[in-house]
């Protein structure tokens, strides 16, 4: 008989806390990654974004054989018997396996019962974009542009994602004659962020039909990629793909980055064909607590990212979708941390801190408060050392 996802975790829980003191140790060999978790390929396999994708983790069994996960949380997960979305590339695997078994980055890809836990506040579509889908596919919230949700695929689940009520849920349908219909006729659109899931795990010339289409709409005058390929699977990024990529110009690309560590030398190359083809890349990155929450660790991938030409452009709170809290920090922290990068590093390396607003209401951003009062002669400011500055008003 099934039995109650409350009473499994409840269970869970308790043999996790009645082993305190007793970590599970993971003993990673220091041999090839390759050769022994994939012992039939050779390097072109591996270089191979289908091959990739094809031999991704999609089950705990063999996430466990080869990153390993606490029995008790395995045991639990399997108890409750429901199918998680899951997917963590070789690639991937490799370079979290590397990291060694306390790095952050585990948390954001490996299922946990904390996802079943339900916090005050959250939602399966916290923002409300079921309330903006105009279509099936296409979300219009914003006056002069839209969301366009091409795929439900993702060549890697985050733990935290924003739509893990539709990725790899097989539920996300894009009827993209009628989203081509309806950006046509909407003349104020400017602006079309492709996204979905992520649209560069299509194909080629699937992915080059729907740019196609789109740039021959007059008034479309930008397009935009989100993606997280460059930093869970950066062969995707051929130089097929970037020829077809800078043939729609203007194309602007979203990247989604967590930490620094994912900055590997395939990812930089993936980066650096992307910048070198005129597309100019942007980072979007999830505040999460104890994986990334420290202006230490935020820095330095906001450095690296601009070294491979990627200008940190959000900085999100984390969304409050169902069992986020484990991932989710004080708004309060966010701030600090903006405010301990603001003025000790570039403005370039300073993304805008926003909150993806609960309810439909859009990204609302968020800073320190600098400007502290006003007189009839004076605004009174403070910088980033707390130092206080009068600028003179216009009389």
């Amino acid at each position: 008989m099934k039995r109650s996802i409350n009473a499994v975790i409840n269970k869970s829980f308790a043999l996790q806390k009645m082993q305190a003191g007793k970590p599970i140790i993971i003993d990673f060999q220091k041999t090839n990654f390759q050769k022994i978790y994939f012992p039939r390929s050779n390097r072109r396999d591996w270089k191979n974004w289908h091959w990739q994708i094809k031999n991704s983790i999609t089950d705990l069994d063999r996430l466990d054989e080869i990153l390993g996960i606490d029995p008790v949380e395995k045991a639990g997960l399997e108890d409750l018997n429901i199918k998680l979305p899951l997917r963590i590339t070789p690639y991937y695997a490799d370079l979290i396996h590397s990291l060694g078994k306390d790095h952050p980055l585990r948390r954001t890809v490996i299922p946990s019962l904390n996802e079943f836990q339900k916090s005050f506040g959250e939602a399966a579509d916290p923002l409300h974009e079921e309330n903006d889908k105009k279509v099936p596919g296409l979300v219009h919230r914003y006056p002069d542009r839209v969301l366009v949700l091409l795929t439900d695929f993702c060549s890697a689940n985050c733990r935290y994602c924003t739509r893990s009520r539709l990725v790899g849920q097989t539920k996300m349908i894009c009827d993209f004659e009628k989203v081509f219909l309806y950006i046509q006729e909407h003349k104020e659109i400017r602006d079309v962020l492709l996204s979905g899931g992520d649209p560069l795990t299509l194909e080629d010339s699937k992915l080059e039909f729907y740019l196609q289409k789109l740039r021959a709409i007059k008034h479309v005058e930008i397009i935009r990629i989100g993606t997280k390929v460059p930093a869970v699977l950066p062969q995707r990024v051929t130089v097929q793909l970037v020829n077809i990529l800078k043939k729609y110009h203007p194309l602007l690309m979203s990247i989604h980055f967590t930490h620094s560590d994912e900055l590997t030398p395939e990812c930089r190359t993936a980066c650096n064909m992307l910048a070198d083809a005129g597309i100019p890349l942007g980072s979007q990155t999830v505040l999460l607590k104890d994986i990334n929450d420290s202006a230490s660790s935020l820095k330095k991938l906001f450095h690296e990212l601009l070294k491979v030409r990627v200008k940190p452009y959000y900085l999100y709170q984390c969304d409050p979708i169902f069992g986020s809290a484990h991932f989710r920090t004080s708004v309060s922290k966010g701030i600090e941390i903006i405010s301990q990068l603001r003025g000790h590093t570039s403005g370039y390396a300073v993304p805008t801190y926003v909150i993806d607003a609960p309810g439909g209401g859009g990204k609302i951003p968020l800073q320190p408060k600098y400007l502290v009062d006003e007189n009839s002669d004076y605004v009174f400011l403070k910088n980033y050392e707390d130092n206080f500055y009068a600028y003179p008003k216009i009389k």
